[in-house]
């Protein structure tokens, strides 16, 4: 595995691997790796040759400067285990080398709205501009994004559909805990207390589907049970439980069609989120959680 900080670098190593027919995935991650990245990566191994993961935490999707000084760290763990997943180019700039006196930003209308969107302040714009810098560095033929930040992934999608990206996007399945905690860099922060009441999030979205298989399709139903659900784990806040239309992310009133059913909330300090993806065939349901 190759190691670089610059953007010459990767563009003339990417280009070596393309002269020789390799097709370029891609991953791109703020570090503190654990086994969900790297599930992303062997996703990515399955439609494409050569393996490129960037690590950089990004200033400018952080609102709460608190949480951008907070963001764990541990690079030299994250060399191993990217090394260990099979990744052949690791990408790792520093703010210097990504922004140089900026005025440009990118941004996606309307996906943004709710959800985490509507919490995060100029959150979303600092994604979409940074994962736009870093496709035009990478050029890669293939993208994966983890399903847990699913208005993130949802909405890139359409980024790269709008703006011609010729990239193959592809959202990978939620990687989570043995006790069904989704994983997260954010879930270390947690007291052993918090962590365990935090199973509350996966709960609810298991309460989402037994409502749904027993014929109550009714967003203001689920919602309820949810909240109830959540409250039982005793979280600091309740961010948001909602369901959203897959394609464009707003409000439904009843699952007609794919959905989104999406969480949000706090335990002590640390917000974590969840979701789930349903799929609607008729009267049946496909749950991806």
């Amino acid at each position: 595995m190759e190691i670089v900080h610059k953007i010459d670098d990767v563009r003339r190593i990417i280009s070596e691997a393309k002269r020789s027919g390799k097709k370029i995935g891609f991953v791109p991650t703020m570090g503190f790796l654990h086994d969900g990245h790297i599930s992303l990566v062997e996703i990515s191994k399955s439609y494409s040759d050569f393996q490129v993961m960037s690590i950089f935490v990004n200033r400018l999707q952080f609102n709460d400067i608190n949480d951008f000084n907070t963001y764990p760290k541990d690079l030299q763990r994250d060399i191993e285990k990217a090394k260990a997943g099979g990744v052949d180019l690791l990408f790792v700039p520093d703010d210097s080398e990504m922004y140089k006196n900026n005025l440009t930003t990118v941004d996606v209308a309307l996906l943004t709205d709710n959800l985490c969107g509507a919490h995060r302040p100029g959150h979303f714009k600092g994604v979409f501009t940074v994962v736009s810098k870093l496709f035009n560095i990478v050029q890669p033929d293939v993208a994966v994004f983890g399903q847990k930040d699913i208005q993130q992934a949802v909405s890139l999608e359409k980024m790269v559909f709008d703006l011609n990206f010729p990239i193959k996007m592809i959202i990978g399945p939620i990687k989570r805990e043995s006790d069904g905690l989704a994983m997260s860099s954010r879930n270390k922060h947690l007291s052993e207390k918090e962590r365990k009441d935090a199973l509350a999030l996966y709960s609810s979205l298991q309460k989402c589907e037994e409502i749904l298989k027993s014929g109550e399709n009714k967003a203001e139903k689920i919602i309820a049970e949810m909240t109830s659900v959540i409250k039982s784990g005793n979280p600091t806040k309740i961010d948001y439980i909602s369901v959203v239309n897959y394609e464009d992310l707003q409000p439904v009133s009843y699952i007609q069609s794919k959905s989104v059913i999406a969480v949000a909330a706090f335990w002590g300090t640390t917000r974590l989120i969840d979701n789930m993806i349903v799929h609607v065939d008729g009267s049946s349901y496909k749950f991806i959680y």
